[in-house]
């Protein structure tokens, strides 16, 4: 903690409210950041857990309560972030946060598309509903649906740099064009094109490579590469890039009807079909659609699927709020003929299982929650956060500040960690190849893949401990 003051970056005494998969994430990178942090839930087991695993206080009870914020230190703190299960509690939490203790900023998750329908939006004024920032998990959901959907051959994908950059996940097949190169001599082969490979994730172990690793068939490779070059680096790693024209969604509650209302106002004429078991769902769906065709029916059964014509699809996004459902209904529509199955899966212990079952992208909405938040919460130098696989790595997108060690060094002199890569520059508002001989100055845009266990270490380097405002 005095380390942190020296530097002149003062620690925030930050209040979460929901200690379930999001607020324990979100408790556990602000914690790691060296900020005072405490947890409050209704559920005493949930707290412990978050006590006995994390450098945070806990309290338990229920949030909205102004006793129960005044024992968590509400008084003083400089942030609220409300993720409980219920979106009237996290915005009854905001109020009170506001009204009686005046705590300066409130981010509250909501999930009902009513509170969240823009001609609404000025409830969340502060002399309303004081809320500065609202977090939608279905319609995050949907843009990372999209985003899967508009690069068919990544199994993970997220933009930075203002959209100039992006990572991919790709699983490397047997026909790959590059197997058993050593990654500098791609380097070589491929010399114009902006790409790095960042991380390699082999018989279930991630790791940030080296210049002489190589890539085998059964790597799943991250990839941060110039948005412009995307299309030709799938090619190098063996991948086409075909356009989907017919989407079959199975589950057309919140994150179901978003895909399909964002499909239909896609320029690009996109069909969508979908599936949903529940009738009344079904016909709320079918109400505010337009040109989508709703089916009554269950996912898993053959003859719904033929009738949603699943052998003529090009993909199939399955969104059910069961993971089990969604696992299964991908596995029997690529069994029907659908050449591509992307299914949301909440429990990232089942993610593993994906391979065997012939899977080839999924939506892990904690994931993307966290992410989101994380983004509106870091409105300094680190500009954005993305979480790999169960919390095992990151991508940190950040500003290099003058007082920062790495400033005026070229990138082969920086004394990064093993699992720590730079995958991209961006320079003068143009994306630049990290090379060895690049120099990085005050100003520039990099993005980072970092093991976890390096995130602070990396901090370190950049010399923020999160500017927050």
């Amino acid at each position: 903690m005095q380390n942190t003051r020296k530097q002149g970056i003062m620690p925030m005494k930050v209040i979460i409210c929901g200690a379930g998969q999001v607020g324990w994430q979100i408790a556990r990178h602000l914690s790691g950041e060296k900020n005072d942090v405490t947890v409050v839930d209704s559920n005493p087991d949930l707290v412990r857990r978050a006590t006995d695993t994390l450098d945070v206080q806990g309290i338990a009870g229920f949030a909205s309560y102004p006793d129960v914020l005044q024992r968590a230190g509400a008084r003083d703190a400089d942030m609220i972030i409300a993720a409980t299960h219920s979106d009237e509690v996290n915005m009854v939490t905001c109020q009170v946060a506001h009204s009686v203790f005046s705590i300066p900023r409130k981010i509250a998750r909501l999930r009902s598309q009513s509170y969240l329908t823009a001609i609404y939006s000025d409830l969340y004024r502060r002399d309303h509903m004081p809320i500065d920032v609202v977090i939608s998990p279905e319609r995050e959901v949907a843009e990372a649906a999209l985003s899967r959907l508009y690069a068919p051959a990544a199994f993970d994908t997220e933009t930075f740099l203002g959209g100039r950059a992006k990572i991919m996940g790709i699983s490397i097949g047997d026909d790959c064009p590059v197997v058993n190169t050593p990654l500098r001599q791609l380097t070589d082969l491929f010399s114009t094109l902006k790409v790095i490979v960042v991380g390699i994730r082999r018989q279930g172990r991630l790791f940030a490579p080296e210049a002489g690793d190589q890539i085998f068939p059964g790597d799943d490779c991250y990839l941060c590469v110039a948005t412009e070059d995307t299309a030709r680096t799938l090619e190098v790693f063996g991948k086409t890039t075909e356009k989907q024209e017919r989407v079959v969604i199975v589950g057309g509650g919140n994150v179901g009807l978003a895909v399909a209302r964002a499909l239909e106002e896609h320029e690009e004429r996109i069909r969508a079909k979908v599936i949903e078991k529940s009738r009344t769902i079904a016909e709320r769906a079918a109400d505010a659609l337009e040109r989508t065709i709703v089916l009554n029916g269950d996912g898993l059964d053959a003859a719904i699927l033929a009738e949603a014509s699943i052998d003529r699809a090009d993909a199939v996004l399955c969104v059910t709020d069961d993971d089990k459902t969604n696992l299964l209904a991908a596995v029997r529509a690529k069994s029907e003929g659908c050449p591509m199955a992307i299914a949301l899966i909440n429990d990232p212990t089942l993610v593993p299982l994906m391979g065997p079952m012939g899977i080839d992208a999924y939506i892990n909405p904690r994931a993307t929650t966290v992410s989101s938040i994380l983004r509106h919460i870091r409105h300094g130098r680190v500009r954005g956060v993305y979480s790999i696989g169960d919390a095992e790595a990151e991508i940190i997108e950040a500003e290099v500040l003058s007082t920062s060690p790495i400033t005026g060094q070229a990138i082969r002199d920086i004394d990064f960690p093993e699992g720590v890569l730079i995958g991209a520059v961006l320079k003068d508002g143009k994306v630049v190849k990290p090379t060895g001989g690049l120099r990085v100055d005050e100003g520039d845009v990099i993005v980072i893949f970092s093991m976890a266990k390096d995130v602070s270490q990396v901090e370190r380097l950049l010399q923020v401990s999160i500017d927050f405002f």
